[in-house]
């Protein structure tokens, strides 16, 4: 099968299993609050933590990086190229983003980023993961931590794995977008801790 066909099955597969809200679900069988009434209100592993503390928003982080990883470990049992598991990474991110099963009303994505970019770029995506880390550790604001590690992105994975870097180059464009609200909050200082 052309490399172009199995992009487009294997991208429409990421989509789709990028859709599956994880925080939703791990929220109900730990009988938490909805995180979408919390905090920023996205479906992701910020606001569960809000909700339950560290062990659901553990659980859920790793199903939501589970999303990015598995597609791109399919994409690459394929043999698609660099570009082709970019894309195939982006449709997972994007079905986190505009979930077709939840109206279209998802998470920030870096979590199935992060999941994506250890399948494809391992190297680079631990460092990012150390300085995510490290912003959370010091300043507590988990917008903050993913909009420095999606900005570094490229610029690491230049140095480090080239050959990723039109994932990394992509992520840091789609994480940007999805923060705006947050990028605002964050220069007039009144994005909360977590």
């Amino acid at each position: 099968m052309p490399e172009t066909a199995l992009t487009v099955i294997t991208g429409l597969f990421a989509y789709l299993m990028g859709s599956i809200l994880f925080a939703p679900l791990i929220c109900r069988l730990w009988r938490l609050p909805d995180p979408r009434a919390l905090g920023s209100g996205n479906p992701g592993a910020t606001n569960v933590y809000r909700a339950g503390g560290w062990l659901p928003a553990l659980v859920t982080l790793a199903l939501d990086a589970l999303k990015g990883a598995i597609p791109v470990w399919i994409g690459t049992a394929f043999d698609l190229g660099p570009v082709a598991l970019a894309v195939v990474a982006l449709c997972a991110v994007t079905g986190h983003m505009l979930p077709l099963f939840a109206r279209f009303q998802g998470g920030k994505g870096v979590a199935t980023a992060l999941g994506a970019g250890l399948a494809l770029a391992p190297l680079t995506t631990v460092i990012l993961a150390s300085l995510w880390s490290l912003i959370m550790w010091r300043w507590h604001i988990s917008s903050l931590a993913s909009v420095t590690a999606a900005v570094a992105g490229p610029i690491i994975s230049t140095l480090l794995e080239p050959d990723a870097l039109p994932l990394f180059g992509l992520l840091t464009l789609l994480i940007l977008v999805r923060h705006r609200d947050n990028l605002i909050r964050l220069a007039q200082r009144r994005e909360p801790p977590v």
